[in-house]
């Protein structure tokens, strides 16, 4: 007689949500994560992770997931994990493992194409800071961030309740 099992499968995420919490975590990405769950999708942001879990498993979860949402902010270069979580993602696209979709919280474009304004200087602060190995990591991040900037972008602009896209040739 053949036995049934009951066993759940653990299957990895369909999307990872890479975003900056600090300023996007109990607004739009938790309406975001919401609704991609309740439409059936599997869709992963740090919160999901076991509490006392290893930083480094959310980089399991980006190459387990098949779409990335790259939810660029104002505050998004102040942080240091998101933009290692965007190298990844890089890394990820570039072996055509993982498909991109950047989306630009009330910025505009040209400000992560040219690092422009407040969103590069919190670049360039961050990868001084002391106590940091910096080597290339500076290079790293720029070719992600420029990366994604020269996909089609979902920009949600400031006083608005939906997305345009912008494509970039």
């Amino acid at each position: 007689m053949l036995a049934i099992s009951s066993t759940k499968v653990e299957t990895g995420p369909e999307v990872f949500i890479n975003f900056r919490g600090a300023e996007l975590r109990t607004n739009f990405v938790s309406h975001l994560h919401a609704e991609l769950k309740l439409q059936g999708i599997n869709a992963f942001i740090d919160t999901d992770e076991d509490a006392g879990e290893k930083l480094e498993n959310l980089f399991r979860r980006i190459e387990e997931s098949r779409v990335a949402l790259a939810i660029l902010s104002s505050r998004y270069t102040e942080s240091r994990w998101c933009l290692d979580e965007l190298v990844r993602i890089k890394e990820c696209v570039d072996r055509c493992t993982l498909w991109v979709i950047p989306i630009l919280y009330k910025l505009k474009p040209a400000t992560v194409k040219k690092l422009e304004g407040d969103f590069g200087d919190k670049l360039w602060n961050l990868w001084r800071q002391r106590g940091h190995h910096r080597g290339d990591t500076i290079i790293k991040w720029d070719a992600a961030l420029q990366d994604v900037a020269a996909r089609s972008l979902m920009v949600l602009e400031e006083h608005r309740d939906y997305c345009t896209i912008v494509h970039f040739s």
